[in-house]
């Protein structure tokens, strides 16, 4: 398994001159070789592979080092591989060829040139300060340096660690309803708020992106106003990805199964109405996180059909109107009433629960002690609904990091 390892850097001014020119160079090479490869093409129909692209890799490049500017003409035919991918695939409707890059932030050691101790001795540059707030497992193939927008530097290990069988200690299952009001819900009654970092910073962000645009272009006034906007930005997504971390971690580590709605996310971003919220929520980057750490905790995160969650009664299986406005859920079968989240973070691991294999000793008591304490049900309904339950119960599938699913 490969995991990343991402620490700070603090490359002095000269180190950044140097790490800004591997840049200029690495740009210059991609697009080379990038115009070389469609000229080819667009002539013999064919494009040219990795290796021989080694030998127009010719040119003055002495403070770059060789493996650097090797990883680019593999990028380039990456690039290729996937331009091909999409020229058969009939469903994609982008199917140009790759685009020449008009700026390169990072640089890539595929197999050597670094070495870490106490600092980060990269060729060509020189030791770099690191900060490694947290220990390096594994075995290290690979060294990227990446600069952001803030003007910021890190050092990206990918590692290869050894697959272990894991098993999770607790049985314990649980339902997610994503939002945007409450962050998430789950199936046991807790709700999660939505911290909504870019609302909150929004008016700092108009203030400060209203003076920048008053600045001269090309002016030293301009340049400091664009630093300071992408300071705030990189907090925003900072403060995101913090909260991310830390309630996908909890999540992972209370809970072995996890059932979550398989969203079209991409298409309900282009409701412009809730586009911005739906993007500062980051639904996408929070079900990759509980993707990978439910694996390496042992656990599995299981995607079901997200279709009438939220109309469908978890009780009864009635379907009414929930329009947004609405944010209680009543039933007017069977008389089930609760918040609107909650019922349809109920159907969610209903619906996970009746795609699996299922044993009466591990079904789940949690819904059991929900239904009798959060419904105002009669005695009988209460024992029906139990029953459809032990019908359907539930049994943990552990995904270890040897299973192939």
């Amino acid at each position: 398994m490969i995991l990343t390892y991402k620490y700070r850097i603090y490359p002095s001014s000269k180190q950044i001159e140097k790490i800004g020119h591997n840049f200029a160079v690495c740009k210059e090479v991609y697009n080379k070789l990038l115009d070389l490869n469609i000229n080819n093409y667009k002539d013999q129909k064919k494009s040219l592979n990795k290796y021989n692209f080694n030998n127009y890799l010719s040119g003055n490049h002495k403070q770059v080092y060789s493996q650097v500017i090797q990883n680019v003409s593999d990028r380039v035919s990456k690039s290729f591989q996937n331009f091909y991918r999409r020229v058969k695939d009939k469903t994609c409707k982008k199917k140009g060829f790759p685009r020449f890059k008009q700026r390169v932030k990072s640089i890539t050691y595929p197999q050597s040139g670094f070495k870490l101790n106490e600092k980060l001795y990269c060729s060509k540059i020189g030791n770099i300060p690191i900060k490694l707030h947290r220990d390096l497992k594994g075995k290290v193939k690979t060294l990227t340096i990446k600069q952001n927008k803030a003007n910021q530097y890190f050092a990206c290990f990918s590692v290869e660690i050894n697959n272990k069988k894991i098993k999770y200690k607790s049985n314990k299952e649980i339902g997610i309803d994503l939002g945007l009001n409450s962050f998430i819900a789950l199936s046991n009654g807790n709700k999660v708020n939505n911290p909504k970092y870019l609302r909150n910073s929004e008016l700092r962000l108009k203030k400060l992106q209203r003076r920048l645009s008053r600045k001269k272009k090309g002016s030293k006034n301009r340049k400091k106003f664009i630093l300071r906007v992408a300071k705030l930005h990189n907090k925003i997504q900072n403060q995101r990805i913090d909260f991310l971390h830390k309630l996908s971690y909890n999540l992972t580590k209370s809970y072995s199964l996890i059932a979550i709605e398989n969203l079209n996310i991409n298409g309900m971003v282009k409701n412009r109405h809730l586009s911005k919220s739906i993007s500062d929520a980051s639904w996408n980057t929070f079900i990759q996180m509980l993707s990978y750490k439910a694996v390496t905790c042992g656990g599995q995160l299981m995607k079901v059909n997200p279709g009438n969650t939220t109309k469908e009664c978890s009780n009864c299986k009635n379907r009414i109107e929930m329009p947004l406005s609405k944010r209680t859920f009543s039933c007017d079968k069977c008389g089930l009433n609760l918040d609107r989240d909650v019922n349809a973070a109920l159907n969610i691991y209903s619906r996970a629960g009746q795609a699996r294999t299922h044993t009466p000793v591990d079904r789940p008591a949690s819904i059991r002690t929900f239904l009798k304490k959060k419904t105002s049900l009669k005695k009988e309904s209460i024992g029906k609904e139990i029953s459809k339950l032990e019908e359907t119960g539930t049994i943990c599938i552990r995904n270890n990091l040897n299973d192939s699913t």
